[in-house]
């Protein structure tokens, strides 16, 4: 399949792979690692991904919604895959033929589930969550022990796991994720001396480096898979790999005159005469609109400033010092020489986090997926190849 854009995100599965290692060394060997790949993997792509991370160590994957659980059974990947958001109780059937395990925390998805399993003849797991604090999806604490009761007498569904989520694992104060952990245990506990030895699991990326008590019986590694931190202060725990780089080509190069206004609403007028390059990537395809006059990029190893608001699809950048050509590489996200744009970079100037700056980049863009300096495969609107 030809690439037809010049516009692409380069992803490395190689640094995948790395950033799967780096935090199963930091587990017991008994603690299981679950690869979160859900919003098609943080934006890079969630087949490519889920099958480098299970190669890598990870033994299951964590989508948020149904469709995305069936892409990578579509995709031939047998692994054990948790939804971890709501399941509607209309997709019970679906979730049951495809051997998927659902979150539960109502009585209604449960029994739906259970129909679903009993008219395919088979089991249909399922994890319960727990609400020790983020305020969201789960059941409450008190209740979890009465819950679990009920819906196991449900016939064709079986309770496999517990878990909760922290709401601030990856603040400098532990104390809030602490408790939650608390709580957490404490519902375990209970359960267990009921005789419900369930699988247990709590940490995400920020709590496998900072609460090691909060390993348990798994983790979900999600940003860190990514060579992404969810937090500064964490930086120094361990050596991580930037999985996605972003870059495009001068689409076309002038000069303009002193006092020329540039974009929409003539946001930017050139002061004096200026070298102006038009770059085809725009908020359409995830390069946000919040870059406007504050964004930048990197051309022949100097950055250069992006210049009036970001279109539709393109955008605009002063290349005066460098005195490029159409057709020239520029980096929008990731290195080139010494100088690097990081996807931290980006959430500063956009005033949002680094997860969402990958999340944006959506399937407009070609993914081009790298093994040992090769093009292992590729990925575009028209499809893979």
């Amino acid at each position: 399949m030809p690439i037809i854009r010049p516009t692409a995100a380069d992803i490395s599965l190689d640094n995948v792979f790395h950033n799967t290692q780096v935090f199963r060394s930091l587990l017991a060997s008994r603690t299981e690692l679950m690869a979160v790949v859900k919003a098609d993997a943080y934006g890079h792509g969630a087949v490519e991904v889920a099958s480098t991370a299970l190669a890598a160590g990870a033994t299951s994957l964590g989508v948020a919604i149904v469709e995305e659980a069936v892409e990578l059974r579509r995709a031939g990947i047998g692994a054990p895959i948790l939804i971890l958001g709501h399941t509607p109780a209309e997709a019970a059937l679906q979730v049951a033929k495809l051997g998927l395990t659902a979150t539960v925390f109502d009585r209604e998805v449960a029994q739906a589930l259970s129909v679903a399993a009993t008219r395919l003849g088979r089991k249909v797991r399922v994890h319960i969550k727990v609400d020790t604090g983020m305020g969201r999806l789960g059941v409450r604490p008190g209740e979890v022990l009465p819950f679990v009761e009920n819906i196991s007498n449900l016939p064709s569904l079986l309770v496999e796991g517990v878990f909760t989520h922290f709401a601030s694992a990856d603040s400098v104060d532990l104390a809030s994720a602490r408790a939650q952990l608390a709580t957490f245990n404490t519902v375990c506990s209970r359960l267990e001396a009921k005789g419900w030895r369930l699988q247990r699991h709590a940490a995400n990326t920020a709590a496998i480096l900072a609460l090691p008590d909060s390993h348990l019986d798994m983790v979900r590694l999600g940003i860190g898979l990514y060579g992404l931190f969810p937090a500064q202060h964490l930086k120094s725990l361990v050596a991580l790999k930037p999985v996605m780089s972003l870059r495009s080509r001068l689409s076309y190069v002038k000069w303009v005159e002193d006092g020329t206004p540039i974009g929409y609403g003539g946001a930017y007028v050139a002061e004096g005469q200026r070298l102006i390059a038009t770059v085809p990537i725009g908020y359409a395809d995830g390069y946000s609109r919040r870059l406007s006059g504050v964004g930048r990029a990197i051309l022949h190893g100097q950055e250069v400033p992006l210049v009036g608001r970001v279109c539709m699809d393109q955008c605009m950048f002063d290349i005066t010092a460098s005195l490029a050509e159409a057709g020239d590489e520029v980096v929008l996200m990731g290195a080139q020489g010494a100088l690097e744009i990081s996807a931290d970079d980006l959430a500063l100037a956009m005033g949002t986090i680094n997860y969402e700056v990958c999340c944006l980049i959506n399937r407009r863009v070609p993914r081009l997926y790298w093994r040992h300096n090769k093009l292992a495969s590729l990925r575009t609107l028209l499809g893979r190849g």
